[in-house]
């Protein structure tokens, strides 16, 4: 509407004008994060507290952002380039913190909160067999191991798979609590996709990666 004035709206700034938050607890996979933004481009843009001009959300994005530079990447896509070459990246801007403590509060929610939901393991379970055996680019992306594939499919009536989220007579939400966290750059531990992937309850076969 004319004349409304965002109360959220993105910016782009200097990647080195984007200061973290000492205080910030989490640990970041920083080299999924890079390979997540070559893959895919920069998506998820970070938060930026207006109180403090830190960092609220997207440590391990800056961080990420900072090593690719350093390693002469190109630039990725979503960021711009100023008139000096340096990378101007999006980010949120409108949000402020009334104190530290709900700074640092907020800090760690915004990590928690995509952690809380578990999966439904049906509908993943459809969409990681489907990106398997049909996009092995896009399934390696993800970087989910085949001991991680199998214990999925355990979980869930491999028969009814093809029938998408709705078919079958099996609960809407079967979780798999937390074994891929993190905005999709957890770390499975196995980034190698060796062998096939055998659903122990139909016998199914299908090769992972390849």
């Amino acid at each position: 509407m004319a004349g409304l004035a965002a109360p959220r709206f993105i910016s782009y700034i200097p990647l080195t004008d984007l200061p973290p938050d000492p205080a910030n607890p989490k640990k970041h996979e920083v080299e999924r994060i890079i390979a997540s933004v070559k893959d895919h481009g920069f998506i998820d843009t970070p938060v930026v507290d207006e109180r403090t001009s830190l960092v609220i959300a997207g440590h391990g994005r800056r961080e990420a952002l900072i090593e690719m530079q350093v390693r002469g990447e190109p630039v990725p896509d979503g960021l711009l380039l100023d008139d000096d070459g340096g990378w101007l990246v999006p980010v949120t801007r409108g949000w402020a913190s009334v104190s530290d403590r709900q700074a640092h509060a907020v800090l760690i929610l915004l990590n928690r909160l995509p952690m809380a939901g578990g999966w439904d393991s049906r509908a993943l379970a459809a969409i990681l067999e489907d990106l398997a055996t049909s996009d092995a680019d896009l399934f390696d992306s993800l970087c989910i191991s085949d001991d991680e594939m199998e214990e999925l499919l355990r979980e869930v009536d491999p028969e009814g798979l093809s029938q998408g989220p709705d078919g079958a007579d099996i609960p809407d939400k079967e979780l798999l609590g937390g074994e891929f966290p993190d905005d999709g750059y957890s770390d499975s531990g196995d980034n190698e996709r060796a062998g096939t992937v055998c659903c122990p309850d139909c016998g199914h076969q299908f090769t992972p990666g390849r």
